[in-house]
């Protein structure tokens, strides 16, 4: 029976190989490759290239594995764990010039389904700034061999971060709720990658973190990253599951935040 260590440290080498092939691309000139919900959210050919190399890294490696990927989407295994992936999340700041993007690879236990999967392993990898963000179930998390703790927000109230979807159509939902949390803000970030975001709650860098409507991919390896430090990731159950509220920080946090958002709508 493999191990939550075994499997983050196969996640820990391939996402530093992907993450390479990612900046090298970039260095290189990014092509876009098509849209997907809307215009502004897009697929460059290195999302797709990074992701083959991730697939087939893991085919090898662990061959009867599933795989659930942004780009490439499911495919079923025979071992009862999956290997979920974002081959570069934050995809406009990538395609912008912006280095705020990241490499996420976690492993998972029962389906892909995130409501009845438990994380193994999780990487989040940003290879700009030279971080490798990781975490084994059990074991704590680390960025570059440094353990991780969560941080409580100062008298200055929390740092927090969020993000908003593609579709026009919700940004006005999305500002009333930041409107509901500033009371609680010493200060808000809008980075653009919800990996990255999530790492740095798990970091201390952030006091917390909210944002609605993420795939799986987006938050697999960084849900659990914020758990190993200590904190809390949360997705209470809400009538449109495609809006779904994301939350990640202390419980603290966690809790004023699902306050003000949920029973203040």
């Amino acid at each position: 029976m493999v191990s939550a260590v075994e499997l983050r440290e196969l996640a820990v080498d391939i996402a530093r190989e992907a993450g390479e092939l990612a900046r090298r691309r970039r260095d290189e000139g990014v092509s876009i490759a098509a849209s997907k919900s809307t215009l502004a959210d897009i697929v460059t050919e290195a999302d797709r290239e990074v992701e083959s190399l991730i697939r087939a890294r893991l085919a090898a490696e662990r061959p009867g594995d599933g795989f659930l990927g942004e780009e490439s989407g499911a495919g079923e295994g025979t071992t009862g764990i999956t290997w979920v992936v974002d081959p570069i999340d934050g995809t406009v700041n990538y395609a912008s010039g912006i280095p705020l993007w990241a490499v996420s690879i976690a492993a998972v236990e029962g389906g892909s389904d995130p409501d009845s999967w438990t994380a193994l392993a999780g990487v989040v990898r940003s290879p700009v700034v030279g971080e490798t963000f990781s975490a084994a179930r059990g074991e704590g998390a680390h960025v570059n061999g440094a353990r991780l703790r969560v941080a409580e927000p100062g008298p200055a109230g929390a740092l927090l971060a969020t993000g908003f979807g593609y579709d026009p159509s919700t940004h006005a939902g999305d500002l009333a709720v930041v409107g509901r949390v500033m009371p609680i803000a010493r200060d808000l970030r809008r980075g653009g990658s919800a990996a990255t975001d999530l790492a740095y709650v798990a970091a201390g860098r952030l006091d917390g973190y909210f944002e609605r409507g993420l795939s799986p991919w987006d938050y697999a390896a960084g849900a659990l990253l914020v758990q190993e430090a200590g904190g809390v990731f949360l997705r209470p159950e809400g009538r449109d599951v495609a809006r779904r509220l994301n939350l990640a920080g202390g419980a603290g946090v966690v809790e004023q935040l699902r306050r003000r958002i949920l029973e203040t709508a």
